[in-house]
């Protein structure tokens, strides 16, 4: 086993008591709703066995063959009630652009968005309340979204319109830091674009920042082992397009120059220096139009 391997495997130890890994996926398709130029799948999803997954799939109209897939991670920012419905929203929080459904399916993708713990569908329990009783059940609310995440790549591996080969992650705050988890614990992703959440631990506690995030956000012991850079470091040398904004309290820019030079650094020990990428926009916790033209144009030549 590699290095990289076993820094994985220690990794997802510490996400608590979570689910067999191999348990059997399944879906059971709610409706199927034309958009215009693409086809919006409503389905629910068992990917865990505790409580079922509502999630969204967007497909180009018409499509056929296999697609390259994008696994769409929603934000937090207190709205409980949005969850996987920020891949298909027109007016929403931090960005006035396109919903990523229209866009992604555009270039030709496939996309999934699932309802995390508490959020869309799964809404009902406080963030507090939910993080308390899985503590005491020996499991980490992070880790129990994070195994959802990592099934859901399992769920849509498993269709038939979907290419393996073609992979990719992304999503703003919340989702942003859900896709460099998911792409760290899984090699299986060839492609990342986190927006506004590549936050270094240890700049944030030095900023006084922890209040910043939701109480999801933290695992029980992980500093003892891991820097956030330990754990982008493990989706080198896969690509990476990493956005966040110099005056985002969530980001302090010391960590993000902490993190760019690691990721600079890492990349080149791994002999593919092209493949990381950091952008830093005059802005804060939002993606700017000068992001959406960066991803977009990254999506359509690396993936």
């Amino acid at each position: 086993m590699n290095q990289k391997q076993t820094a994985r495997e220690k990794l997802y130890s510490l996400l608590g008591d979570l689910p067999d890994r191999d348990r059997p996926v399944a879906a059971d398709t709610l409706a199927v709703k034309d958009c215009g130029t693409y086809l919006l799948e409503d389905l629910l999803l068992d990917l865990n066995g505790i409580e079922p997954v509502p999630a969204y799939v967007a497909k180009p109209k018409n499509a056929t063959g296999k697609l390259p897939c994008v696994i769409y991670n929603h934000y937090h920012g207190g709205l409980f009630d949005i969850g996987r419905k920020e891949l298909v929203l027109e007016a929403r929080p931090y960005s006035a652009h396109a919903p990523y459904a229209k866009a992604l399916t555009d270039m030709g993708c496939i996309a999934v968005c699932i309802d995390v713990w508490n959020f869309g569908d799964r809404a009902g329990r406080t963030e507090s309340e939910l993080f308390k009783e899985m503590l005491w059940k020996g499991q980490v609310l992070w880790g129990m979204m994070v195994y959802d995440y990592l099934r859901s790549v399992d769920y849509m591996v498993s269709r038939s319109d979907v290419d393996p080969s073609r992979l990719a992650t992304m999503g703003l705050s919340l989702g942003s830091t859900a896709a460099w988890w998911l792409a760290a614990l899984d090699e299986r992703i060839k492609l990342t674009v986190d927006i506004c959440c590549a936050t270094e631990f240890d700049a944030l506690i030095r900023a006084g920042g922890l209040d910043g995030h939701g109480i999801y956000y933290y695992v029980p012991s992980l500093l003892k082992h891991f820097s956030a850079s330990d754990i982008m470091g493990l989706i080198a040398p896969r690509k990476r397009l990493s956005l966040n904004g110099r005056y985002d309290d969530l980001t302090p820019i010391e960590g993000l120059h902490q993190i760019d030079a690691d990721m600079r650094a890492e990349y080149a020990k791994c002999g593919a220096p092209e493949n990381w990428r950091m952008v830093i926009d005059n802005c804060g916790h939002m993606e700017t139009s000068h992001m959406r033209r960066e991803i977009i144009e990254y999506l359509k030549k690396y993936l």
